[in-house]
């Protein structure tokens, strides 16, 4: 029994030996009012900067990974949602793509005779929409907020008229979807139905006066891939309007594969760049083409993988400890430093106190003035 105490009495000095925490009696401590204002400085600092990494915390990032897309077999879907300002029994649209595959609108999209003018929210929105748009392109990060936010957005097809339209319809809204084959390829909307050709492909448009060609349009929206809601695409919201009968618009797109992996979806969908042009047929003149609205489409043999990653806890236990431990100790030594200054200067008055001081005395208490030192101080 004896030896288990003795044994236990020898582990526990063993400890305190390792305490690297030294306690010193309160009586040895001295309090001033110095440190105790570089005391509050400190706590404030590190509450600051406490909560400041915490919402650094309970951010996230978007990392962005690329690699090859070896998918090669499997069909890529096209949303359109198009109005063009001609009726609808005068325009067809279909996609053929380099395989000499042809897709018409008949396998996914809807012809619907609407008034081309907006309504007067329609048109708020389309310029709220064109704004976003002029935005995303100055301040690209601004893709990663819409990354995080997606389902919590609206989508960007064009809201229903709020009232009545006074007139006829004059234009065709084309919209729907179609799939194709994962490679290059131009889809377009011309004059005339498109009709079956063993030979090629072509439109049936002889019966279609040039004076009523009008290829003013808006693409309200044009994605590749699924379609999610709060995804912002180049194209959206914008809006053409011819100058002349015979005009063509041409869009250049590539086509970019994308794995969205966020906290609240995961879904393969497509990014795309655009280029535009636009130019008057005129035969005379040395440009030549067809009138109408061409999107040809090229698909990147690169495949990004966006994935939303938030910082470890332990990462920020890591952060925390060393913003608390690093302001504790960088305002004791910068205390220190200052107190040492200050007992340097104030030591240097003080020796100045001690110097002789010449004193006379009058001849009643010495025989001639006698010269002697007093110190000042008592």
């Amino acid at each position: 029994m004896k030896m288990r105490r003795l044994n236990r009495k020898k582990a526990l000095n063993l400890v305190k030996e390792l305490d690297a925490f030294p306690k010193v009696p309160d009586s040895y401590v001295e309090t001033t009012a110095s440190g105790g204002t570089v005391s509050l400085i400190a706590f404030s600092a590190m509450a600051l900067l406490a909560l400041l990494e915490f919402f650094v915390y309970r951010d996230t990032w978007m990392k962005y990974d690329y690699e090859v897309d070896r998918d090669f077999s499997s069909k890529l879907r096209i949303n359109i949602d198009i109005t063009v300002a001609m009726r609808c029994q005068y325009v067809g649209a279909d996609v053929l793509d380099l395989a000499e595959t042809m897709v018409t609108a008949s396998d996914g999209l809807q012809y619907e005779p609407v008034v081309f003018d907006l309504s007067p929210q329609q048109r708020l929105w389309q310029r709220t929409l064109i704004l976003i748009q002029n935005r995303l392109r100055e301040e690209h990060s601004l893709q990663d907020v819409i990354f995080k936010t997606v389902l919590k957005g609206a989508p960007t097809a064009l809201p229903p008229r709020e009232d009545v339209a006074t007139q006829p319809p004059n234009a065709c809204r084309i919209h729907g979807h179609l799939y194709v084959n994962k490679v290059a390829g131009n889809f377009h909307i011309t004059v005339g139905k498109a009709i079956p050709h063993p030979r090629g492909h072509a439109h049936l448009a002889a019966l279609v006066s040039h004076e009523t060609y009008n290829f003013s349009h808006r693409i309200d929206h044009l994605s590749f891939g699924e379609e999610i809601p709060g995804i912002i695409n180049p194209l959206d919201g914008t809006e053409k309007i011819c100058s002349d009968h015979n005009q063509m618009f041409q869009y250049f797109i590539t086509i970019v594969p994308t794995k969205l992996k966020t906290y609240k979806i995961a879904a393969d969908t497509h990014q795309y760049s655009v280029t535009e042009r636009e130019r008057v047929i005129n035969h005379a003149a040395g440009s030549h083409g067809v009138s109408g609205i061409f999107m040809k489409y090229d698909i990147s043999s690169l495949m990004v993988t966006v994935t939303e990653q938030h910082m470890p806890f332990w990462q920020f236990l890591v952060r925390l400890c060393g913003i608390i431990g690093g302001i504790f100790s960088t305002t004791g030594m910068l205390h220190g430093f200052v107190g040492f200054l200050v007992d340097v200067v104030c030591c240097r008055f003080k020796l100045g106190v001690y110097k002789p001081k010449e004193v006379s005395l009058p001849d009643g208490h010495m025989n001639n003035h006698t010269v002697i030192t007093e110190n000042s101080k008592h």
